[in-house]
């Protein structure tokens, strides 16, 4: 990763030799779920490493790092058993890059930059498919910091691209780069098919005049194509790079504005402070915070890719390497609250993440192969020994630590679920694993018929209660705006539920990113649809990600009207300002007691 504000891109690519030859292609279509996703889907986190020319201390040739590198004894099954320490799935390679010398680890036959003789990807893959882990490859679009750390003269060499071409191609120029990289992209595909992806940072005009990411979809459908911090139609995958000004701020997911069940990546350095790469410093790993955007990106269905500074013989400092066997037993106690779960609170059930009673916050997940196994991941305790949470409907049967094993005492009432007596607190994470008989008390979507006072084209409020927390309603961007309940006959009503729509920040992250949430509201209930009375609630709901509640006095009505005041997102946000979109929303007829 070059700078903050640097978008990052994870594309799989194997082109022909057609691909260089500009033969025209059919514009790809988005596909936002797709069998070639499955893999990541089913990952937990990455490791990215940053490993060039221009790490620690630093080389002017390949030759020279190479010879460094082959001497400190580099081993890919080392960089392998480290990111399953972090119990991640995947590495991803930061060679080619702009601040680290433009340097390949692979013996390259297109000239422009340095390249290693020892194949050190062809090693890496090799070792990492005998391990079951995925390799993808960073690639840069940049020529901007092609001098950057030299005494004179350039990392870039354009004389030798241009003779490779027939013609004069100045690659230091941001279109003449785009040429250089998409050969250097097609060569590394085609020598390495078993590649799993390419990270490359940024994007270059090059590449779409020449359609490079369509070609992508005609010659390998099934690999991945992603981008970082814009959504881009095309793209499997967006990522987020190291989001900061969170409370609490290890919270990542709240400067996420991307909905599931679009592929989302948060890519932080565990160092937290520095660059990405080794710069010859045993920075300290925050352990809270890393262990906080870990956990809170696996509770919101969002993948972790941490990066660690490699040194040149590819060895971690040693305070990160004490990191990684810290995390490894850390997460050992509790892999079943961390492998094979949904995030939840959102489109798979789940009890409600996020803030809770006294201080304190986390997130929740459930188990893939049972729907009524929950977890709740205690990240920040509360201020006593009482932990209270929104119990989404769910009748628990019973919640155990799951680090200690001890049984933990419960109750429900009023919609949620408090745990008593809990003195053993863990410094990170504090794990409960609770059992359920599955939800009772809720309305079956097929007995409600939903109606809207406005919706957007395509976006109509029959897609609230179609089971499908894919689809979603809209607005229209019209507040006040109405839904309207129809329950087909007087019937028990207690609270109203909502997931809406995860594809904003859930803060005031700058004046144009902001919450495009439920602010104001009001409640009202009805037997002929007609004559309405006052509010039977009305309040102001927190602008926080999740599923959101609506209690309401026990009643019994056929209607019920939930009219939307305003928003979250002030005018200067003009994409969110009155922008609302739901997911899913549902009526409960009584809380579990």
């Amino acid at each position: 990763m070059s700078t903050p504000v640097r978008r990052c891109s994870a594309i799989v690519v194997l082109f022909s030799v057609l691909a260089l030859l500009g033969v025209g292609v059919t514009p790809a279509a988005a596909e936002v779920v797709h069998p070639r996703q499955d893999w990541l889907r089913a990952s937990t986190a990455g490791l990215f490493l940053h490993w060039g020319m221009r790490t620690a201390p630093g080389y002017t040739s390949c030759s020279a790092w190479e010879n460094a590198i082959t001497a400190g004894g580099w081993s890919p099954d080392y960089w392998i058993t480290e990111a399953q320490k972090l119990h991640a799935h995947y590495l991803v390679l930061a060679s080619f890059h702009s601040r680290l010398g433009y340097g390949k680890a692979w013996p390259s036959k297109v000239p422009g930059s340095c390249a290693t003789k020892r194949d050190f990807v062809r090693e890496l893959l090799d070792a990492a498919g005998k391990r079951d882990m995925k390799v993808i490859m960073y690639m840069t679009d940049d020529p901007q910091w092609h001098q950057e750390g030299r005494p004179s003269g350039s990392w870039l060499d354009s004389a030798a691209y241009s003779r490779y071409k027939g013609r004069n191609v100045d690659i230091t120029t941001r279109d003449g780069f785009g040429e250089y990289s998409y050969d250097s992209i097609v060569e590394v595909a085609q020598r390495y098919p078993d590649l799993a992806g390419f990270w490359i940072d940024n994007d270059n005009a090059y590449w779409e005049r020449n359609g490079l990411y369509e070609r992508v979809r005609k010659e390998r459908p099934h690999f991945l194509l992603s981008n970082n911090n814009e959504d881009t139609p095309i793209m499997d995958t967006i990522s987020n790079e190291q989001k900061t000004g969170m409370s609490p701020d290890y919270d990542y997911p709240q400067a996420v504005y991307t909905a599931a069940p679009r592929l989302i990546e948060a890519c932080f350095k565990l160092p937290s402070t520095g660059p990405w790469w080794y710069n010859g410093s045993d920075s300290a790993v925050d352990h809270q915070l890393t262990i906080g955007r870990y956990v809170t990106n696996l509770g919101s269905d969002v993948k972790a890719l941490m990066a660690e500074t490699a040194m040149v013989n590819g060895k971690f400092p040693a305070k990160q390497a004490a990191f990684n066997n810290f995390l490894k037993s850390y997460f050992d106690r509790i892999r079943e609250s961390i492998h094979g779960v949904h995030g939840g609170g959102y489109g798979h059930g789940g009890l409600k993440p996020g803030f809770w009673n006294d201080g304190a916050h986390g997130v929740t997940t459930v188990a893939k192969d049972n729907p009524d196994r929950h977890y709740i991941h205690t990240l920040t305790r509360p201020s006593g020994s009482t932990l209270r949470l929104r119990d989404n409907g769910y009748r628990v049967l019973k919640v155990t630590n799951l680090r200690t094993g001890a049984p933990v005492k419960f109750s429900q009432a009023n919609g949620s679920l408090t745990l008593t007596g809990v003195t053993d607190w863990d410094q990170y994470d504090t794990v409960f694993r609770v059992d359920t008989g599955g939800r009772t008390g809720v309305h079956p979507a097929g007995s409600v018929t939903v109606t809207a006072s406005a919706s957007a084209t395509g976006h109509g409020p029959a897609l609230l209660n179609d089971g499908n927390p894919g689809t979603y309603w809209d607005s229209d961007k019209t507040t006040p705006v109405s839904l309207r309940f129809d329950l087909g006959a007087r019937k028990p009503v207690r609270y109203l539920a909502l997931n809406q729509r995860e594809d904003s920040v859930s803060y005031a992250r700058s004046a144009t990113e902001q919450s495009a949430r439920i602010k104001d509201y009001r409640v009202y209930v009805s037997d002929d649809g007609a004559n309405w009375g006052s509010p039977v609630a009305s309040g102001q709901l927190p602008s926080h990600r999740g599923v959101s509640f609506v209690d309401i006095p026990q009643t019994t009505a056929r209607h019920v009207r939930l009219e939307v005041v305003s928003t979250w997102a002030a005018a200067s946000d003009g994409k969110r300002h009155k922008q609302l979109r739901i997911d899913e929303a549902w009526l409960g007829s009584a809380h579990v007691s």
